[in-house]
């Protein structure tokens, strides 16, 4: 059982996680691709992944504004 488990414990990148978390940022997730990245994506990755997705995110909104009511 060992050797099975091993076989399957192949660790996501961070590029790969980056992907993940923004296609979920989008919403556009398949299954399959969910239950893939879940089994293969390091928690600490996704949360950092996450992090940078929300700052590019708000850094484009705030950027938005300011071309907005410039």
């Amino acid at each position: 059982m060992t050797d099975v488990k091993q076989g399957n414990e192949h660790k996501a990148s961070f590029g790969a996680t980056m992907k993940a978390v923004f296609w979920s940022f989008l919403g556009i997730r398949k299954r399959s691709d969910y239950e893939k990245d879940s089994a293969s994506l390091n928690p600490v990755h996704v949360v950092f992944a996450g992090l940078i997705g929300v700052m590019l995110f708000i850094g484009v909104l705030v950027a938005l504004v300011k071309f907005a009511v410039s």
